[in-house]
């Protein structure tokens, strides 16, 4: 096995600190964290007994992120969770939630692959289009006051209510096909 491919060693010592070592110095568990979040494979051993800690300090670390607010389990998947651990289902939920995980990293994958394919990945959503339109309008009207002049309605005297109430009409259109794309893409 290549160097880069065998996990990252850290021992625990008696005193509770965690020693890389590849750099030999210690960690913390934000370091931890960082290591993994980058990709590496991290394997944490009691300097003592031998003893694998690893799953134990990764659950540490969720915890710490989830007390934080940093939310990604729902509270009904930790109710279930600590439920299969009282019935026979303990004995399949290790394999689905890896399988589930494996799925959701192929998916992203291959999301990243289209997009990074794509000329324009905004272009294909629906709506784009006339968003797109909709922001010409809104900068054409901008940009006609910032030049000095109120825009073709000033010189229809009477027109301008209307016209106003057409653009504040076209606004809230922006602003609500702009929060259905942010919600779109934070969707993908």
């Amino acid at each position: 096995m290549a160097d880069d491919m065998k996990p990252l060693l850290i021992k625990r010592y008696a005193s509770r600190r965690l020693y890389n070592t590849e750099t030999s110095d210690y960690v913390t568990l934000e370091d931890i964290a960082a290591f993994i979040r980058e990709g590496r494979e991290v394997q944490i051993v009691d300097l003592k007994t031998g003893d694998d800690l690893t799953r134990q300090y990764l659950l540490q670390i969720i915890a710490e992120h989830e007390s934080r607010g940093e939310n990604v389990l729902p509270v009904d998947v930790l109710t279930d969770l600590v439920r299969s651990y009282a019935t026979s289902a303990q004995s399949v939920v290790p394999q689905f939630l890896a399988a589930s995980f494996e799925m959701l990293r192929s998916g992203q994958s291959k999301m990243l692959e289209q997009l990074a394919q794509l000329p324009n990945p905004m272009a294909s959503m629906p709506g784009f289009e006339a968003l797109q339109r909709q922001q010409q309008a809104f900068l054409k009207t901008m940009m006609g006051g910032f030049a000095g002049s109120t825009g073709p309605e000033a010189a229809e005297g009477e027109a301008k209510p209307a016209a106003k109430a057409r653009d504040e009409d076209d606004l809230a259109a922006i602003k609500k096909q702009l929060a259905e794309l942010q919600s779109k893409l934070s969707r993908l």
